[in-house]
């Protein structure tokens, strides 16, 4: 997601309105934030520093120093120190010294030291967010550089009905979302990825299938979405839970995956099939279970669709398209060939000689070849460290 590992400061201020911000730093450190709270004194009066602290897992900072042991908070490093900085409740007191560059508390103080951008969440009663003066105070935080977060419209605590009312947790938490994920490198790309084996089926309840657990092909999906990329997974039968934020397709079969990915496949900017598909599917599927009746039984197969290849021939200019192999023997001889065969714009190989590699495992050992045949191989690594090493490629070449 945009906003894993990024550290955030929420700047509370002293409104009714500041209950609401314990529901967004739970959606905050859900989504793999580091998230920090400063609060304002009058801000404690409406919710306990312990809520907040405990929801954030980190100390919450109020005053210049520790009354207890005189250590300096050090608002400087507090402001440099992050990526991001969200005043909510923002009240009609704090955004005019904001705007006026008045600083008499430590979330003054750290908002005047911010290189980071500063989101800015106004909560107040409805003439108070109509008042000549708050409009241009709020106009006065935009041309800084500073970014509104609208307030909404509704019922307030003085019982008027109007705007003035905080933007609810939800709303705050994908205002965020977008704006961080306009700085990300694959900002405005549609992924798509396969993932996972497929099951052709030969009655009822058996079928020809393979090890494959879906992992490689899962992280690289999770990596892209936090890379900023809008992904779309494509996924043979797995164990696995569906990547948070990744629009999942569920299939079975060859043919199934074939008639997903193409789906999709034309709006893609990056396409990345690293699912292990079937090469050959019964001829005829029984309608009924098969009993075991004979000593020998055999079943007549067909190749499935190629789907890589079908893609392949697709491809269009500017479209990435990745595949993988998973080799035996000759490994580099027959990467460097299907590559070529398919259109490719690099490949993944995984070698099973190679301890720790291949179906099922959490680690993989992977070598990545170009068109131009250059090679890259890196040691053995977790399949999420693995996908950040195939997405860090991609992101050179989008």
């Amino acid at each position: 997601m945009a906003l894993a590992g990024k550290n955030i400061v929420i700047a509370v201020c002293g409104s009714i309105a500041a209950y609401k911000i314990a529901s967004l730093i739970r959606l905050l450190v859900k989504a793999d934030a580091q998230v920090n709270v400063i609060m304002s004194k009058e801000a404690t009066a409406f919710i306990t520093p312990l809520t907040l602290s405990t929801l954030s897992k980190n100390p919450v900072l109020i005053d210049y120093y520790q009354p207890n042991t005189g250590e300096w908070n050090n608002h400087v490093e507090i402001a440099l120190n992050a990526d991001y900085i969200v005043v909510a409740p923002a009240t009609a007191n704090t955004i005019a010294k904001m705007a006026n560059g008045l600083c008499d508390n430590l979330l003054t103080a750290v908002y005047l030291s911010a290189k980071c951008p500063v989101l800015f969440a106004p909560a107040m009663d409805l003439d108070m967010w109509k008042h000549p003066s708050t409009q241009a105070n709020i106009s006065k935080l935009s041309s800084y550089g500073n970014i509104l977060i609208p307030p909404g419209n509704g019922e307030l605590a003085s019982g008027l009905v109007g705007e003035g009312r905080l933007a609810e947790p939800e709303e705050i938490m994908n205002f965020l979302v977008k704006f961080s994920a306009q700085e990300l490198p694959l900002s405005g790309k549609k992924a798509l990825v396969s993932a996972g084996p497929t099951y052709e089926a030969i009655d009822p309840v058996r079928f020809i299938g393979n090890h494959s657990s879906g992992k490689m092909g899962y992280a690289i999906a999770r990596q892209l979405e936090i890379l900023g990329a809008d992904v779309t997974l494509v996924s043979g039968p797995s164990s696995l839970k569906a990547p948070d934020r990744v629009h999942t397709i569920s299939v079975t079969s060859a043919a199934e995956m074939l008639n997903a990915c193409e789906t999709y496949f034309e709006d893609a900017d990056i396409v990345v099939m690293s699912a292990a598909v079937a090469d050959y599917t019964p001829v005829e599927v029984a309608t009924q279970k098969i009993k075991k009746k004979e000593n020998e039984f055999s079943i007549e197969l067909k190749k499935t669709a190629d789907i890589l290849a079908t893609l392949g021939a697709k491809k269009r200019e500017k479209q990435l398209l990745i595949g993988f192999a998973l080799e035996t023997n000759n490994e580099l001889e027959n990467a460097k060939d299907k590559l070529i065969r398919k259109n490719l714009d690099f490949i993944v190989l995984n070698s099973m000689q190679d301890k720790g590699a291949g179906f099922a495992t959490d680690t993989n050992k992977v070598t990545i070849i170009d068109r131009s045949g250059n090679t890259n191989e890196f040691s053995l690594k977790s399949k999420e460290e693995v996908a950040k090493d195939i997405c860090s490629i991609i992101v050179k070449l989008s």
